[in-house]
């Protein structure tokens, strides 16, 4: 009975949860531009945003993101992410470790980032824990060929290709118990100041990242429903987005369509499955306001799962034979 009445508590307060998380977003009422990329796929690309998520499935994962924004427009901005984590079973499946890759650009701009990522889950009260740390390397271009200006003889910009690097760190902290995961991270942990030649310098935000995800289960086995939210804020700009989506599985098949909403800003639909082993979701996001409905963001993601045998291989090698 007790059980029951937890059960029935817990459940209440983890829709309550999500409420309020929606609410808050909803008062968002301006969107600026950040200088990492937002993407309505947060929920299938966790370590992006948290390193804390990296070796978290317990198997081998290589991931690919690649999204083109403002579509229809000139030198409109474009992402591609490559990324690979998994657990460490030779040190113990506590342990995770990844790494990715990230080229940003958007017309005369070009974002690189190199990043390296550890994470320890420990189970406690019930759920895993998990802390993870990352570190950064980031490249900044700018391509001064690029810009057509009127007076070409401005010194304040460049004529030409200058760069500028630096080291960054990352720190995130997650809590999965049963249905429900909760996470918090911070980016850009010191604030980096890029130096862009001798003259330019860009300047970069700490970043705090909340993200929150429920499985609920539907009468229906085959049929789940995965609420998730996502809220980014560097002390001057902030992003949010609420997502829902309905997902099929069976037998190793996998289906599923969703909808996000970033108030004031956009809607996107997601729509994918699982196809010989690889996870496949296509997204279009829509602005509400400021920019034509064809003039949107198109995101498509690849994702790929395989258990990792090392360690257990490893565990019965030398197994002893007894004779009777």
């Amino acid at each position: 009975m007790r059980y029951r009445l937890f059960m029935k508590n817990a459940s209440y307060n983890i829709l309550r949860f999500f409420v309020v998380a929606t609410i808050l977003l909803a008062f968002q009422h301006t969107t600026r531009a950040q200088y990492d990329p937002a993407f309505t796929h947060f929920w299938m690309i966790e370590p992006q945003y948290n390193p804390s998520a990296v070796g978290n499935t317990g198997e081998l994962r290589a991931t690919g993101v690649y999204s083109a924004q403002l579509s229809g427009y000139e030198n409109s901005p474009n992402t591609m992410v490559a990324a690979v984590d998994m657990p460490l079973f030779f040190v113990g499946p506590q342990h995770g470790v990844g790494a990715y890759f990230m080229n940003d650009e958007a017309g005369a701009f070009s974002m690189k980032n190199v990043a390296l990522q550890y994470a320890y889950h420990r189970k406690i009260f019930g759920g895993t824990l998990s802390i993870g740390l990352q570190i950064d390397l980031l490249n900044e271009t700018f391509d001064g060929s690029k810009i057509d200006t009127e007076d070409g003889n401005d010194p304040a910009l460049a004529t030409s290709s200058i760069n500028g690097s630096k080291i960054d760190g990352s720190a995130g902290l997650s809590f999965r118990w049963r249905d429900l995961k909760v996470a918090a991270s911070v980016k850009h942990l010191t604030a980096p100041t890029i130096l862009l030649g001798d003259k330019n310098e860009i300047s970069i935000k700490r970043a705090y990242y909340f993200t929150a995800g429920y499985n609920i289960k539907l009468n229906n086995p085959l049929f789940s429903i995965h609420p998730d939210v996502f809220w980014t804020y560097d002390g001057v700009d902030h992003k949010g987005y609420i997502h829902a989506r309905l997902q099929y599985d069976n037998d190793g098949k996998m289906l599923f369509g969703g909808l996000s909403y970033s108030p004031s800003t956009s809607v996107a639909l997601a729509i994918g499955g699982k196809f010989h082993g690889v996870v496949i979701s296509y997204s279009y996001e829509a602005f509400t306001s400021g920019v034509g409905f064809g003039n949107g963001n198109h995101e498509i993601v690849l994702s790929y799962q395989t258990p990792l045998n090392i360690y257990k291989k490893g565990r019965n090698r030398h197994k002893s034979v007894r004779l009777l």
